[in-house]
């Protein structure tokens, strides 16, 4: 949802730094790759040692970089395709190494019972599925445009559940992780309902490459 309604906001604080960051001479891939690399090691980091409120802080703070490289991008003159699958690949990764250090902090820092770590295991895997389903879904033609968990909503949920947990806030992490995993699965359910009602849901897909080599060679025997 905010990936869709939460950028106008927040473009009062982007563009300028966009500006300035183009102005130095640093390109859009240049910001994707260090705001992705910094984030990775902040929840690696971080995370599992404990340091949790510094890690939703950290983490918060570079997650803008992931509207900022779009945004230097536009500005530019509009991003490339690489330039976007770049964007889209750093997103998995540090998704993946956020929920993974969660996931490794419940179990063996938090003290977590075994339905909450089947549950952050749940997020970790559905976050991935969430994104792919939307990924695939504009590579066969679909309009894919919304959901109920996004990425900016897995962010703020999870952070915010382990800064308030390192506060003292009890169940914070709880209600954070259950709320993800119940959202994540609708989201799953709610992207393939789009994808299902598309107008080209019906299209035929070529086959594979190699398929119609094969049943040529088969025909032909």
């Amino acid at each position: 949802m905010l990936s869709v309604h939460g950028r106008k906001p927040a473009a009062v604080v982007v563009e300028p730094a966009a500006k300035a960051l183009l102005k130095l001479g640093m390109s859009p891939n240049v910001v994707t790759v260090a705001g992705a690399v910094v984030t990775i090691a902040i929840a690696v980091i971080l995370i599992p040692t404990g340091h949790v409120v510094w890690a939703a802080v950290l983490s918060g703070l570079f997650a803008a970089f992931d509207m900022l490289d779009g945004t230097m991008a536009r500005l530019a003159g509009g991003g490339t395709k690489f330039g976007a699958t770049l964007d889209a690949s750093c997103d998995r990764i540090t998704d993946g190494a956020l929920f993974s250090a969660i996931t490794w902090w419940l179990i063996f820092g938090y003290g977590a019972g075994q339905p909450l770590i089947v549950a952050s295991f749940v997020v970790l895997v559905s976050s991935q599925v969430i994104s792919y389903v939307k990924a695939r879904g504009e590579a066969s033609g679909f309009t894919m445009v919304g959901g109920l968990v996004e990425r900016p909503e897995r962010l703020i949920v999870g952070l915010m559940g382990i800064g308030l947990t390192g506060l003292g806030v009890p169940y914070a992490i709880d209600v954070a992780i259950w709320l993800l995993a119940a959202g994540s699965v609708f989201t799953v359910g709610q992207r393939l309902i789009m994808a299902a009602q598309s107008p080209r849901s019906d299209d035929l897909c070529a086959p594979p490459t190699g398929v119609a080599e094969t049943t040529s060679v088969e025909e032909m025997n």
